[in-house]
């Protein structure tokens, strides 16, 4: 798994509205928290996005983009994006299945999904916060914001 103060691996991905999303576009301009989750329509799963959708203000500013990523199809994301009402990125590592989650180190792959992994990528796309929990580990996303206001 990456470490704080290694280099974040650049990506390009499609997110729920098939528009590519890449990680590099944002350098010198926002910094990026990158939420890795199993698969979309699962308790845990929608509950950690239901947080950072009622607190979207604190996760997606002019100082942060929240882009969460799964091995879900862009269809499955919209779908999910749209019951749910997220207003944020969610990006389909799809195919090549979970190559972002392989290169992020968070990859499962006896369950051939991501983990919960969680990674604060500043504006020089270093990485400043890591945290990295099993699939049915839930997180606190209180910890993703001290990650960001401690930037």
């Amino acid at each position: 798994m990456l470490a704080v103060g290694d280099r974040a691996p650049d990506f390009t991905l499609k997110d729920q509205n098939n528009e590519d999303f890449v990680l590099s576009s944002f350098r010198g301009e926002q910094a990026v928290l990158i939420v890795f989750y199993p698969m979309a329509f699962t308790g845990i799963c929608t509950g950690e996005l239901q947080v950072v959708q009622r607190e979207l203000a604190s996760f997606q500013n002019d100082q942060v983009q929240i882009v969460t990523i799964s091995v879900d199809s862009v269809f499955s994301h919209k779908i999910f994006s749209l019951r749910e009402g997220f207003e944020f990125p969610l990006l389909a590592d799809f195919w090549p299945h979970g190559e972002v989650a392989r290169r992020y180190g968070v990859f499962n792959e006896e369950g051939g999904f991501s983990d919960r992994g969680t990674f604060l990528v500043d504006r020089e796309g270093v990485v400043r916060f890591t945290q990295h929990n099993g699939a049915n580990d839930g997180r606190e996303p209180s910890d993703w914001l001290e990650a960001i206001h401690a930037l």
